[in-house]
Parts: C-alpha cells; structure tokens; sequence
C-alpha cells in the first residue's frame, strides 16, 4: 500500500472526528459571528503546524490565511488551497440534518460542500509532516467566509494571494458519485431587468394604464432566446415579482436573471444583448443591471497538466480519476482566469450539496486526503 494512504488511514478516526466538530460548528453565510467560529475553530486546529492570519470580512465573518511549516529547505513557488469556511444552511439546521453514520456515508450540513475538503487538507498537510515529505513550494491555504454568497468581499484576496502561484488547489467536491476533478466551470453573472410602465384603475380607466407586466412578459420571451445550448451559454429568467393589486394596472415588475457562460469571450456579445433590451411599449421603460460575477475556468494545456499530475498519482492509490466540467462556480473561476493553473473539485466525494441528503463516501475519505499530500509533495 502507498505509504501515505496508509498513514491517513491510520489517522482516519481522528480526521473524522475533526470533520464533525466542524459540521456541527453551523456557519451560515450571513451569520457572521457564526462564522466566525467555525473560522477559530480551524485556526486552532491548525495553529501548531501554520502561520494562521485572520482577515477581516466587512459585513461577512473573517477570512483565514494560513501558511503550512512543512519539509524541504528552500522553498520557491506557492502551491494555494482554497476553501470556504460558510455553508447554505440557517442556524438550527442540525435538529433535522443531523450529524450521522449511516449507508457508508457520514450526513450533514455542509460535510459535502465544503468542510470535509478543509478538513482533508488540513490533514493531509499533517500527514506531509508526519512522513517528512520534502515540499519544494511554500503552501498556503485561503478559507473564506461568503464564497457562498458569490464571494463579494473576498474576491479580490483571493485574486491577489493566487497571483503568480504555482498551481491553486480548489477544495470543493468531487463530481458526482465516482468524485472526478474539474478541470473546466462556467462563468456566472445576473442581470435585474427592471420595467416602469403607468398605473390606472384597472376597470375605470384601463386606457390610462401602461402595464409594467406585460411589458415585462414580452422581455422575458426575449431574454429567453439568448440560450444557445451549442455555445454552453444558458439564460435563466428566475425570479419575477410585479404589481400591486389584481384591479390595478402594474407600474412596476421586475425579472432577476441568471446566465451561465462556457467562454469570457461569449460575455461582450450576450451583455450588448441585455443593455439593448428596448421596450416594445413605447410608454414603459426598461432598465438592465448587473453582469458577470465569476469568469468562466476554461481548460488550458496547464490544467490539463495538473490534472495529469493529480491522475497519475491517484493511480498510485489505486484510484482512476476522471474530469469534468460543470455549471456550478467557485472561487477557482477566479484564481483561473489569472492564468494560474487550478484544479477543482478536490474534496469529498458524494452527494446532495446544499439539500438535505448531503453526505460524503467514508471509503473516499483516505484516498481524497492522500492525494491532496500527494500533490503538494510533487508541485
């Protein structure tokens, strides 16, 4: 057996018991605080291996850097993980998401996406000390506490601590059951398509009126057709909210606008779209808002060559990995777009992200982790 796989194994119980403590330290995006002390809970735990510096997060709980002291003499290069320390789920979640073993699956809030990948890599940052691997990079591991809310805060951070690294190493899970890794996501972005149209009594003066929702109805048959599923560019028109009362013509409606984009050279000409968006009612208004959020992570030579890497030592595991591509962002999308190599979905394998059978392979749990050591001893 690999020597590190068993090594990890070994650890196991106690990696585990780590990933429950941090489960059931419930840290929802817009509960600072609680945040906050899923944050120190993590430093602690790391406190005697890393350098741990607290950042401050606005309105959002603390950010974590932390830098490993681990084997080798010089170091040159920086090898990043990145993580984040909040979860979807509200405070309370664990009287009906409780932590649990059950069907080879350890099941909570979070223990998928992502507190398994933060623990997995704490670990396996002992684990490189432990065995005294020499590390040619400095290695350092970016947890931040609203990635799930878009990262408004932490974007820049992250941006800047990625410049010119080595390679960055996304903690989030797998794909799908067999965990493959991510080598390519989306770009994501919104628009809020607002209309104002005139409000009249709806049965003694409906001439008066210009409705603001059936106004809106038509854009929205227009926002519809900028799909092109050929191009991997998808538009989603998800939310609506308009008028007042039934008796009432609507003055106001809005649509809230989601879109996903497989290349940044498809934004330009789907954003001229939206601003172009003209009413069809002369006496309404259209106003458009928003744009790209996350640029899309696009598969180059180089992350096919981290990849590689990662397959190669996975198979000294005795583990076949595959790759991917998905809709879903992550902080990745950033660190790719600098032209830093990065790879994804290096954390748990499992299922039901974000819903109420998330839960995590417990056999999965040694080879992530030993792969996450092996990858920072190779870089």
């Amino acid at each position: 057996m690999d020597p590190i796989l068993a090594h990890i194994q070994a650890q196991q119980p106690q990696l585990v018991k780590f990933l429950r403590t941090l489960v059931e330290c419930e840290s929802p995006s817009d509960d600072a605080a609680a945040v906050n002390r899923c944050a120190d809970l993590f430093a602690d735990s790391v406190a005697d291996i890393a350098k741990v510096k607290s950042i401050a997060g606005g309105r959002y709980g603390r950010h974590l850097l932390c830098e490993f002291t681990l084997p080798g003499k010089r170091k040159d290069g920086l090898v990043l993980g990145v993580g984040h320390t909040d979860t979807v789920y509200p405070l309370g979640i664990l009287k009906t998401m409780p932590w649990r073993e059950a069907e080879g699956r350890y099941w909570g809030p979070g223990v998928l996406d992502m507190k398994a990948g933060v623990a997995f890599f704490a670990f396996a940052m002992r684990a490189v000390r432990e065995l005294d691997l020499p590390v040619r990079r400095r290695v350092k591991l970016l947890l931040v506490s609203e990635e799930e809310v878009g990262s408004p805060v932490s974007r820049p951070l992250t941006e800047k601590t990625a410049t010119g690294a080595t390679a960055v190493l996304v903690l989030e899970p797998g794909t799908g059951l067999a965990g493959k890794l991510k080598t390519a996501r989306k770009g994501i972005g919104g628009y809020h398509v607002q209309v104002t149209g005139h409000a009249a009594h709806a049965g003694v003066d409906f001439t008066a009126g210009a409705s603001a929702i059936v106004e809106l109805a038509k854009q929205i048959e227009r926002i519809a057709t900028l799909t092109d599923l050929a191009k991997g560019t998808t538009v989603n028109p998800g939310v609506i909210h308009g008028g007042t009362r039934s008796n009432v013509i609507a003055a106001e409606a809005q649509v809230e606008v989601d879109f996903r984009i497989a290349k940044l050279s498809h934004f330009a000409p789907l954003d001229k779209r939206f601003r172009g968006l003209k009413a069809v009612n002369p006496r309404c208004t259209v106003k458009v808002t928003g744009g790209l959020n996350r640029p899309p992570m696009e598969r180059t030579r180089e992350i096919g060559a981290l990849f590689g890497l990662a397959r190669k030592l996975a198979r000294e595991l005795g583990v076949e990995i595959e790759e991917s591509s998905t809709g879903g962002g992550s902080d990745g999308n950033f660190t790719a777009a600098l032209g830093v190599p990065t790879l994804d979905g290096l954390g748990a394998v499992g299922e039901g992200a974000h819903a109420p059978h998330e839960s995590i392979l417990i056999d999965r749990i040694a080879d992530r982790t030993a792969l996450l050591a092996k990858l920072v001893a190779a870089l």
